[in-house]
């Protein structure tokens, strides 16, 4: 095994110096190594060694603060109207902040980072702050833009619709399916994203399959949820 030395990826710590990733490399056989690192940058999220979405919410943030200053100009202008700035927000920053959560096992408190973000945004483009105590559910009325919660669900949702719908002898339901021998430590184990999905769908009061049928899981998961007189006509077409 080599000696641990330091690398630094400037898109990965926006140009913070300070953050350091550690790397090392193992011998795997003769003359090929490996290299073996704690997080990775793919695709523009962010990937750890523990699991988990806490390093990725972290980026997406970031990420998605670097797009909003960039639009500082049109989305913090006093000219602009609301309608025109909840547009732009939701096209260029809302979309960098939620890139690659249809994959992740979110917890409580990644979700809440994202949330936080948001909602400072949304008070700085409406030019309100805590003090008016202005809600925010009126304030996101006023911009007609969708709470990063209900986004994420949405695209996590559709992801496990497509990936439902791949045949059984698919790579992707071999991988979903994949049984991990060994003895199982006491406690909680981590959160997987299919306990997030079996969360959504009891929430939402969908079946799972339902997703099958994609025309009628795209308008259940898109906000027209199911009544009861829906459910037993799906159920009977079934």
């Amino acid at each position: 095994m080599q000696n641990e030395v330091d690398f630094r990826c400037r898109k990965c710590c926006d140009g913070d110096t300070s953050s350091q990733v550690k790397r090392r490399e193992i011998e795997i056989g003769v003359n090929e190594k490996l290299e073996c690192v704690e997080q990775f940058c793919y695709l523009g999220d962010m990937i750890g060694a523990g699991g988990g979405a806490e390093e990725a919410s972290r980026v997406r943030t970031r990420r998605a603060w670097a797009k909003f200053r960039e639009l500082a100009p049109i989305l913090t202008s006093r000219g602009a109207s609301l309608a025109v700035k909840g547009k732009v927000y939701k096209a260029c920053v809302q979309r960098v902040l939620v890139y690659g959560s249809k994959t992740w096992p979110i917890k409580v408190e990644d979700m809440q980072r994202l949330v936080r973000a948001e909602k400072m945004m949304v008070r700085w483009m409406c030019g309100v702050t805590v003090k008016n105590r202005i809600s925010s559910m009126e304030l996101y009325n006023r911009l007609d833009v969708e709470m990063v919660s209900d986004v994420v669900r949405r695209g996590r949702l559709r992801w496990f619709g497509h990936v439902e719908r791949k045949s059984h002898d698919d790579w992707v339901s071999a991988c979903r399916d994949l049984e991990v021998e060994g003895v199982k430590r006491k406690g909680r184990s981590r959160k997987s994203w299919g306990e997030c999905v079996r969360n959504d769908l009891t929430s939402l009061g969908l079946k799972r399959d339902w997703a099958l049928d994609r025309a009628r899981w795209r308008g259940c998961i898109c906000g027209n949820r199911p009544t009861r007189a829906s459910m037993d006509q799906m159920d009977v077409k079934r």
